[in-house]
């Protein structure tokens, strides 16, 4: 039974080794382990905590059943309420349903349908509503009084943090030379945990959050400044939360270090890094923390660095999509244009002639529609893979050479 606590109490080290012990067997102690690849590209030793591979692929297990522990058969009868856009759903859902506790979430419109459906599998009633969290949130907590049940915050509750904090106690129980922890930051609920244990147990380690400059909401009240008001897209819809909780933001000012601030290109290529050189998919904001270390290299230089992967429920093709840019960025893939005259056997000639040169076919439209052209002629849309940024330059010159003037896309995708 996890402890209860006072309204506004701040949890301490003591609450989150009363959570480890309360869900120990029934959340995964999640391998920690030292990236070699990562760790040279990064300058650092990069150790990797891989959450995504709880059972619902999410730390968020954590403090959502720590929480569902401390109800009274009270509470448990009347059930649960909660709002996620979709890990915390899964979270509570899963493991309320594993207690017998009834739940029932709420999950923002644009929520990735994969979090949807796996919420509903795990046995909860899922309301979609809202066009962001704070709008599903409202939701929750008129349901929640309403119908008697107990909310469950994704965040700001004493024991959902604590839950989150025994993250802490499993990799500085592993390494305690860690120097650094840097966590994904979206509420807040994780890094808030992660710090008050981890703080307590080594006052030198610093912490520091990791956020899309979409939704800059913890940076932005550390700084003192008003965050982005409209609502964007982001590939980290996990941590997209449009202003920090007061409670949440208490105990970041007091523990934690520093937020950073990431490009969302960044985040992207993140996950395309920890899927092509450590085989494992993280979702935007489980990839968020070491898009903040490849983006500050010298900050964290010659440092014992701890990244946990928060997350892997990803839509696949979201994650097909960012696997296919990658190869674009890196040099792999090659998109070109191509007007040309339209007769017999220019196709022909021009697929021969990217053989030749080893460029291996992946799409190809012959577009005899489009308005740039003569009407006499066409425009050749290819997309090729290629060795390497080299490998295209010197098919790009034979191509002229030959004749045909690609246009290249734009790479930076």
């Amino acid at each position: 039974m996890a402890s209860s606590f006072e309204p506004g109490r701040l949890p301490t080290l003591a609450d989150v080794e009363q959570a480890a012990r309360a869900i120990a067997g029934a959340v995964a102690d999640t391998p920690f382990m030292l990236s070699e690849t990562l760790s040279a590209s990064a300058g650092c030793k990069l150790y990797l905590k891989f959450e995504n591979l709880q059972f619902t692929a999410s730390f968020k297990e954590r403090g959502a059943l720590n929480k569902l522990l401390s109800l009274s058969a009270t509470e448990r009868a009347a059930g649960v309420c909660a709002m996620s856009a979709g890990n915390h759903a899964q979270g509570v859902a899963y493991h309320a349903h594993r207690l017998g506790i009834a739940a029932t979430i709420v999950m923002p419109e644009g929520t990735p349908l994969t979090k949807i459906s796996r919420t509903r599998d795990h046995g909860a009633n899922v309301i979609v509503h809202g066009s962001n969290l704070n709008a599903a949130l409202t939701l929750a907590n008129e349901l929640a009084e309403r119908d008697g049940m107990t909310f469950v915050h994704p965040y700001a509750d004493p024991a959902v943090i604590a839950g989150q904090g025994t993250l802490a106690l499993e990799m500085l129980g592993a390494v305690p030379s860690l120097d650094v922890i840097v966590v994904p930051v979206g509420g807040g609920g994780l890094i808030s945990g992660i710090a008050v244990a981890a703080k307590a147990i080594k006052p030198s380690i610093r912490i520091i959050g990791v956020q899309s400059e979409v939704y800059p909401s913890m940076a932005c009240a550390m700084a003192g400044t008003q965050p982005p008001a409209a609502d964007r897209l982001t590939i980290a819809e996990g941590i997209a939360v449009k202003e920090a909780h007061p409670y949440t933001r208490a105990i970041v000012s007091r523990f934690v270090d520093e937020v950073l601030v990431v490009e969302e290109a960044a985040i992207e290529r993140a996950i395309a890094d920890l899927l092509a050189i450590e085989k494992t998919v993280a979702e935007g904001a489980g990839a968020a923390a070491l898009a903040g270390v490849m983006s500050n290299r010298e900050r964290f230089r010659g440092l014992n660095v701890a990244v946990p992967l928060s997350g892997g429920n990803i839509d696949l093709r979201v994650l097909a999509s960012v696997a296919m840019r990658a190869l674009v960025r890196g040099g792999q893939l090659m998109r070109f244009s191509i007007a040309v005259n339209d007769q017999p056997g220019t196709l022909a000639r021009l697929a021969t002639l990217l053989g030749q040169l080893g460029a291996n076919i992946i799409e190809i439209m012959h577009d005899r529609l489009a308005l740039s052209s003569s009407p006499k002629g066409a425009v050749i849309d290819v997309v090729v893979e290629v060795q390497d940024h080299a490998h295209r330059a010197v098919i790009v010159e034979r191509l002229r050479e030959e004749g045909f003037t690609p246009t290249l896309w734009q790479d930076a995708v």
